[in-house]
């Protein structure tokens, strides 16, 4: 397995980040944009992109703010990674942005970022900020 990189991406999002808040931290609202199907119990939650299946615990939410999802192993064990949508609002000028972190191998690391930015541009279409 090769070893795997943190990174951080910024978004501009024309959206309140209450509204945000709601796509980054439902299954409903993550299901619009971020995979084809959400499910959760409790803090568990599953990603779903067609035949492939994901599974997280909700590690940390910080309500409006931002929610950090720890990928697990069957026997719902942490492992190492996380991803983490973070919303942040410029005090001046109240223009909001999503702040993505999440884990990549180096070798894929541009194509993770490539997949992120499709994505987030469905969640901009979503919200109607596109």
């Amino acid at each position: 397995m090769s070893h795997k990189v943190q990174y951080e991406l910024e978004f501009p999002i024309n959206s309140s980040p209450q509204l945000l808040y709601q796509y980054i931290s439902t299954p409903s609202g993550l299901s619009e944009w971020f995979a084809d199907n959400v499910n959760s119990r409790g803090e568990f939650f599953t990603f779903i992109w067609e035949d492939v299946e994901e599974s997280a615990r909700l590690a940390s939410k910080k309500t409006g703010e931002r929610v950090r999802f720890k990928w697990i192993d069957e026997d719902k064990k942490d492992l190492e990674f996380f991803f983490e949508l973070r919303i942040m609002e410029d005090e001046i000028t109240k223009d909001v942005s999503l702040v993505v972190t999440d884990f990549a191998p180096e070798d894929e690391l541009e194509a993770s970022k490539l997949l992120w930015e499709n994505q987030v541009s469905d969640l901009k279409h979503v919200l109607g900020s596109a």
